[in-house]
């Protein structure tokens, strides 16, 4: 693997891993939307979701930063984490945005982020946040580069 490409996953998961941690946490103005987060979950159901949701991407992140070589098993966690990671995304966030009328995931989402910065038009109800997109644009990026190594 090139450096060039070392330095580009290592920016992607460190910005992703900082995503997980921090977006349900630190306001962001427009970005994202605080209060309606606490309103839909506790804090310890966000907390519990934080930490579960980050670990599998924080751990091989860290190893990455801690090895000078990356060995052929880090490489192949990382790629399972992250197809694993896009795969969730997709169904979680793009298939009921393009097809399906999941009304309780529509009202879940429009609450939870009223008033942030989107681009895209609303289907069923909802649309992703850009905030959301920028992480799953970052998460497709990383998949691409773990499978052109």
């Amino acid at each position: 693997m090139t450096a060039s490409a070392k330095l580009a996953l290592l920016v992607l998961q460190g910005l992703q891993v900082a995503f997980v941690l921090l977006h349900d946490w630190v306001p962001l103005g427009r970005w994202s939307n605080l209060a309606a987060v606490r309103a839909s979950d506790s804090t310890s159901k966000l907390l519990w979701t934080t930490i579960l949701s980050a670990l599998p991407f924080a751990v091989p992140f860290g190893f990455c930063c801690w090895l000078r070589v990356w060995p052929m098993w880090l490489l192949t966690w990382l790629l399972y984490t992250y197809a694993v990671g896009l795969v969730m995304i997709v169904f979680v966030w793009w298939i009921p945005y393009f097809s399906s009328k999941d009304s309780e995931r529509a009202e879940r989402y429009r609450t939870r982020f009223a008033g942030t910065i989107g681009f895209l038009p609303k289907r069923h109800g909802f649309a992703p946040d850009a905030l959301h997109v920028m992480y799953h644009c970052c998460v497709v990026a990383t998949v691409v580069l773990l499978v052109l190594r």
